[in-house]
């Protein structure tokens, strides 16, 4: 009997606390992110595109880009990203370094000639697949913050038992692994060589694991130890679909103008489970601790549908002939409607908090290229709100900002392209008290693509 009490007040504590283990509004948050990841010189120019276009990874922010394109294009680029976490809980400070490489764009343009009665110039059909998000990282921290979540016994006789709310140390691990990724399938023309449209379909496919582990140790005040091990693994896989329209319009040889909306992604059928190990050790012989309770649940697989908010951007560009170009992106999206659509009563209280705790974001890609004969020189600057006003929300060292570098080589019908982005923000989780794990985020990510003009 007081083995099922132990276990009903260890769950309800850890219902009522998010335990690192990421909740369903952070997820939603995770889920909608889009690192703006593709070609070499799309990066390097920080993703300021939706008025430049040619470029193939221009389409996924406007469609209508492709066919600025007056040859048929393949490109492919790796991309090698490493992470530094500086983690600090309650005064104590640890760095973690992370590192990883993948494919992260592929795709080809393919242009074709109007009629010569027509004025619609050209036609362009577009295949590009890109990591739209990689959620591949590791942190660990250490640390007390003077609270105990699991503060009894219940396995021990006494009378009255023994309160161990005296804690020594918590610490604290993290892994999430997976990717976010689309395929963009898109249609573009262009009227009269001045203003371009274009619409596509995104599919989106997801993949994300997590494990979350906290260890509590505490004691009562006569010294007996007591040790709390937590661990929560979580595995995440389903698929969405968005819709992308556009245009670009050239005011004249030195300015265009542009303007893209892309739909809400509507994913239908994403499969969530989850499970859960607790185990407690009496401690008192730290060299032979006693395991005294353990436990496992697993929950599902459930079936989630969510929808993420729709975005809208808003673009110029600087055309200096042949020489070089100078671009800006501006995005808005309103994360407050992020809704999972499941009659749950849980999941509609996410959606509460949405509405309350998360907000519209607003962001800014600045891009510039110049050529030298065959080299080119790009560089570009890129700022981003932080959605969320319930943790770290408002402190402005959580926004995603960051520059970008790069340079490129024309060969002919082929290209190369190097780039470099640096980013920078803070990230908040919570173990005991809302946005106590505080991590100062560092990330590189160097590509290399590789174009071939048909």
């Amino acid at each position: 009997m007081k083995k099922i009490i132990f276990l009903v007040a260890i769950f309800a504590m850890t219902s009522t606390t998010y335990a690192q283990f990421t909740d369903y509004n952070d997820l939603g948050i995770l889920f909608s992110r889009d690192q703006r990841t593709g070609t070499a010189r799309f990066n390097a120019m920080a993703g300021a595109f939706g008025a430049l276009g040619s470029d193939i990874s221009s389409t996924d922010i406007n469609p209508a880009g492709a066919v600025v394109a007056r040859k048929s294009k393949v490109a492919i680029t790796f991309e090698g990203t490493g992470t530094d976490f500086d983690i600090n809980y309650y005064g104590n400070t640890s760095n973690i370094k992370d590192e990883r490489l993948n494919l992260s764009q592929a795709g080809a343009i393919f242009v074709f000639d109007g009629e010569n009665n027509s004025n619609w110039n050209r036609f362009a059909i577009t295949f590009n697949y890109k990591v739209k998000a990689d959620f591949d990282n590791f942190y660990s921290g250490s640390g007390n913050s003077g609270l105990s979540l699991y503060d009894n016994n219940f396995n021990r006789t006494e009378n009255p038992n023994n309160t161990f709310y005296r804690a020594f140390e918590q610490e604290f691990t993290k892994q999430t692994n997976g990717i976010n990724s689309v395929f963009n399938l898109g249609f573009s023309a262009v009227h009269d060589n001045k203003l371009f449209v274009g619409a596509s379909l995104k599919f989106h496919s997801l993949e994300y694991t997590e494990r979350a582990v906290n260890i509590e140790d505490n004691d009562d005040l006569s010294g007996t130890p007591l040790v709390f091990d937590e661990i929560n693994d979580r595995f995440v896989d389903g698929t969405g679909f968005s819709f992308n329209v556009g245009f670009i319009y050239k005011l004249n040889k030195f300015i265009r103008i542009g303007a893209a909306y892309e739909s809400p992604t509507w994913y239908n059928e994403v499969l969530e489970e989850s499970v859960e190990d607790f185990a407690a050790f009496d401690n008192t012989d730290s060299a032979n601790p006693s395991l005294i309770l353990e436990d496992r649940q697993a929950r599902g697989p459930f079936s989630l549908r969510f929808r993420t908010p729709s975005k809208l951007t808003a673009s110029g560009a600087l055309i200096f002939g042949k020489q070089g170009v100078i671009s800006l992106d501006y995005t808005y999206r309103d994360f407050s409607n992020f809704r999972y659509n499941d009659p749950d009563p849980a999941l509609q209280d996410v959606n509460q908090f949405f509405s309350r705790d998360f907000r519209a974001t607003h962001a800014l890609n600045l891009g510039a290229e110049w050529r030298f004969d065959r080299v080119s020189l790009r560089g570009g600057y890129f700022y981003e709100k932080n959605p969320n006003l319930r943790e770290g929300g408002g402190t402005n060292s959580d926004n995603y900002r960051g520059f970008t570098a790069g340079l490129g080589y024309n060969f002919g019908n082929t290209q190369i392209g190097l780039s470099y982005l640096r980013s920078l923000n803070d990230e908040f989780y919570t173990l005991y008290n809302v946005g106590d794990i505080n991590i100062d985020n560092t990330t590189t990510r160097i590509a290399a693509s590789i174009t071939f003009s048909l």
